[in-house]
């Protein structure tokens, strides 16, 4: 079986190798290119369209291995691939025609809804410190499209610097891919492999300098493939709570949140394009292209790890293990945003609070002596 596993892989790369350079003569053709501006980090025109040649390659791969794995629910997973060709087409055309949000927004719940349609629904939430389960009932649709929609736009959101979010959803494909092969899910291994597979073979041609881009076509993919992943890997899986996709995915949706809240702090539309995402605010503090991109490579890391170190403890019943993992993530998180200013370039209450703190702390250890 494994090896099995090692062809779907290898498949899905020397696809990905084949195809993107067609895609990339396809895109210049159509003219779904894109041309440097105040926001982008690039100087000259690139083509995108790169997302094509991923999801080719990843149903190609699909359909090369799957017959051979009976163990495979082809349910789900032809949900998948349905619902990530609605997902690509709808980006596609964003990269050629530059789509409004709302029609955006409607393919991205039409690709969401066909995964639904297709029985994969959040069903129930896992209480992280017990053993009870909690049904949600008819709650369980629409909770599902939005995480579908939300992870698909935060991995988007990322997709600012060559390689970046080719590289951080292929790090929280391998820690799906972990974790089904602890769980032993045959279905969810097979697409982790084979979309591993294809986002290692595109970043060939993307990682810096980037040849071609993956456009929303890509990243929508992405992050629509790594939401429901995360949900056919975990929505049976009794020990696993909601915390692990979350961390997972910990890189583009922190990077989301942190994106809103700035916009709040602001006083600016949540909608609002700004030059203070994570990559931006690395770039800002000196550090070159490709430092800042394995920079985030580094952090998507720790997520993905702590995410594997807390599903241990859940199985293990250790309450205060996933406690204090959790709350040293938040805590280092916290206080990385505002080092690195991705909220407030001046506002930063959590740092401040801390070197009282430690201040304090110095004092009272003097008058001791």
């Amino acid at each position: 079986m494994y090896g099995l596993y090692a062809i779907g892989f290898i498949a899905a790369c020397v696809m990905a190798l084949l195809l993107t350079p067609l895609v990339k003569k396809f895109a210049f053709w159509v003219g779904a290119v894109d041309a440097p501006n105040h926001r982008k980090v690039h100087t000259r025109i690139m083509p995108r369209l790169g997302g094509l040649a991923i999801f080719l390659a990843f149903v190609g791969a699909y359909f090369v291995v799957s017959p051979a794995l009976d163990a495979v629910n082809s349910d789900a997973a032809f949900g998948l691939l349905l619902g990530g060709f609605v997902i690509v087409v709808t980006g596609a055309l964003d990269d050629r025609f530059q789509l409004s949000p709302k029609w955006k927004l409607l393919g991205q719940l039409i690709a969401a809804c066909i995964v639904v349609s297709f029985g994969l629904k959040i069903d129930l939430v896992n209480i992280p410190f017990g053993e009870t389960n909690l049904p949600i009932g008819w709650l369980s649709i629409p909770i599902t499209i939005v995480w579908i929609v939300g992870v698909s736009n935060a991995v988007n959101l990322i997709d600012g610097l060559d390689g970046l979010s080719a590289g951080v959803s292929g790090i929280a494909t391998t820690t799906i891919l972990i974790l089904a092969l602890m769980m032993g899910n045959v279905t969810v291994i097979l697409l982790c492999v084979i979309l591993l597979g294809s986002i290692s073979g595109f970043m060939f041609f993307n990682f810096h300098p980037a040849k071609i881009f993956m456009g929303d076509s890509g990243a929508l993919f992405l992050g629509f493939a790594l939401a429901t992943l995360s949900i056919l890997g975990f929505k049976q899986a009794a020990v696993v709570s909601l915390l692990i996709p979350i961390m997972i995915l910990g890189v583009p949706l922190s990077d989301t949140f942190f994106a809103m809240l700035r916009r709040y702090v602001n006083k600016l539309p949540i909608s609002a394009p700004d030059k203070s995402h994570l990559h931006h605010c690395l770039l800002q503090m000196g550090f070159s292209h490709r430092t800042s991109v394995l920079i985030i490579y580094g952090i998507a890391a720790i997520f993905g790890g702590s995410a594997v170190v807390c599903s241990v403890f859940i199985s293990q019943d250790s309450t205060w293990g996933l406690i204090m993992i959790i709350v040293a993530l938040f805590l280092v998180m916290l206080v990385g945003a505002e080092a690195i200013g991705i909220i407030s370039k001046s506002r930063k209450p959590v740092i401040n609070f801390l070197q009282k703190l430690v201040g304090k702390q110095v004092q009272s250890d003097r008058v001791g002596k």
